[in-house]
């Protein structure tokens, strides 16, 4: 019995040894030494042209500079990283530097330098600096599709302009959406402390790659509380590769509505949950109609990229460029296809949209029926909703609004309205039923600026 109880001591004491060993928490500072000189320190002076292009942290900063009122310029004192050391490139978040009229980078050593903007893009929150200097170093990106939730990870940057400052925690969350920080999101959420002056510094992980971009904060006190966002670097590096190309990124249009396949949708459809993103609404004469997708699809990945919802297939989309192809498999009555579509630019699908159908452009319809107790058994269409701007909007044609009648003819359905506005020359009289009234209008085509 002793003897075994010898063994067994034995063996404890060589497992928790390797589990000790294989912690790459017991020290960051081996890591640390080779991506520190990565990390750089910003400070941009900014001119505000609008407040609105302002975060909520910056107005707050630039008002705490000027006695409570916004000035016309202040400091933006932020972070970046080296990602190209032979080319000087800096990746950094677009608000640091948005509106900048100059920047200065200091590196780890000490050495400042004007900085050039090579590009930004303020929907995806990613610019490009670029510095003349020698001797960098540049921090190598992760493959950020093998990032797990539990991973261990460091966030540095000048939280508060405290250079060089570092604060260690793990993945907690991956694909994080519908913040409402910006346009495009896929955030990979963090517990490393992350503070005002962390926003363009890197998040690493745990062999020192460059795995995000952090970004913004949940911070109801100003401070952190456990809650940070990283831009994925996967992300940033394909925004970094159409601003050092065009100097921008031109974003293009697949014309797909899509939505996510929920428990609910999963059985009714006959599919697995989150097994990709069912097509909603195919857009007239858009790419997605001409490559042939249809109502029902559901895509699975496009460019090789697994698309697991529907926010997954808008970012997808988001960062190809105009006249550039989406490869998608897709699934169809349960057998797998595959479709190619030309993504083409949003303002181009917009003026075919205003050439097709001129007087209903910006106007979205349904087939409509009811029994009402004041107008009787009513069929014609429902105005859904009327971009601003429109030909019918400035005709007074409004969401809610039934049309039973073009051109004095009865219109029962869409296709009955969509003849009549092709057959019409440069304007359309439309009878409208609106709440317990009606009225005529007259949709005249005078042009639009799109």
């Amino acid at each position: 019995m002793r003897y075994f109880k010898k063994i067994l001591f034995i063996l404890s004491l060589i497992v928790s040894t390797h589990c000790f060993a294989s912690y790459p928490g017991s020290s960051l500072a081996p890591m640390l030494k080779k991506t520190l000189p990565a990390v750089v320190n910003i400070r941009a002076q900014i001119k505000i042209v609008d407040i609105n292009t302002l975060n909520k942290l910056q107005q707050e900063q630039a008002k705490s500079e000027n006695g409570g009122e916004m000035p016309d310029k202040f400091i933006s004192v932020a972070s970046g990283v080296i990602v190209d050391a032979k080319q000087g490139y800096i990746i950094t978040n677009a608000h640091v530097v948005i509106d900048a009229i100059s920047v200065i980078v200091t590196l780890h050593d000490g050495r400042h330098y004007n900085a050039k903007l090579i590009g930004a893009d303020k929907e995806s929150d990613v610019a490009l600096l670029q510095i003349k200097a020698k001797n960098l170093m540049a921090l190598p990106l992760a493959d950020t599709g093998n990032l797990e939730v539990g991973d261990i990870v460091a966030a540095i940057g000048n939280p508060f302009g405290l250079n060089e400052s570092v604060s260690s925690g793990i993945v907690s969350a991956l694909g994080r959406t519908t913040l409402g920080i910006e346009s495009y999101e896929n955030f990979i959420q963090t517990d490393a402390s992350i503070n005002p002056g962390n926003s363009g510094g890197a998040l690493v992980n745990a062999d020192g790659k460059l795995i995000g971009i952090n970004t913004a904060i949940l911070a109801p006190a100003k401070g952190n509380i456990g809650i940070g966002f990283a831009i994925p670097a996967s992300m940033a590096k394909s925004v970094m590769q159409q601003l050092l190309q065009y100097g921008d990124v031109k974003r293009g249009a697949l014309g797909v509505g899509a939505e996510d396949i929920t428990p609910d949708l999963a059985t009714a459809l006959k599919v697995d949950p989150n097994s990709g993103a069912v097509v909603t609404q195919v857009i007239a004469s858009s790419p997605a109609q001409t490559a042939g997708l249809q109502v029902g699809d559901i895509i699975t990945s496009v460019n090789g990229n697994h698309i697991k919802s529907a926010n997954d297939l808008v970012n997808a989309i988001a960062f190809l460029r105009v006249n550039s192809k989406a490869n998608m498999n897709l699934l169809r009555d349960k057998k797998s296809i595959s479709l190619t579509a030309q993504i083409t630019d949003p303002q181009k699908q917009q003026q075919t949209e205003l050439q097709l159908n001129p007087l209903l452009f910006g106007v979205t319809l349904k087939d409509f029926s009811i029994l009402s107790p004041i107008h009787g058994d009513v069929k014609g269409v429902l105005v859904v909703s009327v971009e601003e701007n429109s030909m019918a909007w400035h005709a007074d044609l409004r969401q809610g609004d039934i049309i039973n009648s073009a051109n004095q003819q009865p219109v029962t359905g869409i296709a009955d309205l969509k003849k009549a506005a092709i057959q019409s020359n440069n304007s359309m009289l439309l009878h409208i039923l609106r709440g317990p009234g009606a009225i005529f209008l007259v949709i005249k085509n005078e042009g639009l600026n799109t």
